[in-house]
């Protein structure tokens, strides 16, 4: 997995959800589901536009890839792992893919590292990945 160098909210953060409360479906965790999660989002939420989370981290481009999606629970919990060798990390909290249910979704705090199921409308980080 590869990190985006910075995030892509430029450290305002931004929602989970483009406005309206729905199940998307994209409740998977494991590593390498974050692919599959973020195109489940954007399918359910419209097209990648950087109103919320999961079309955010779509619509990034940097490297020249656009391959770049919203990290899984558990891909977000090895950001946290590794933030010191990543780096530019500024917001408390990040956004997984990772659904809990219509109305909440996981994010984890890079503070303490807890993850928790928070309401899609709150404002967290968001940092692309994308795989090699």
């Amino acid at each position: 997995m590869i990190a985006a160098a910075a995030d892509q909210d430029a450290g305002w953060g931004t929602s989970w959800y483009n406005g309206s409360y729905t199940a998307t479906g994209a409740t998977a965790t494991a590593l390498g589901t974050g692919f599959a999660n973020t195109n489940t989002i954007i399918s359910s939420q419209g097209g990648a536009t950087t109103s919320y989370a999961a079309g955010l981290a779509r619509a990034y481009t940097g490297g020249g890839y656009n391959d770049w999606y919203l990290p899984s629970l558990d891909e977000l919990n090895e950001l946290y792992l590794n933030q010191d060798a990543i780096g530019g990390f500024v917001s408390q909290y990040y956004w997984s893919s990772s659904e809990v249910d219509a109305y909440s979704a996981w994010d984890q705090s890079f503070f303490t590292g807890y993850q928790y199921d928070s309401d899609k409308f709150d404002w967290d980080g968001v940092r692309a990945v994308r795989t090699f």
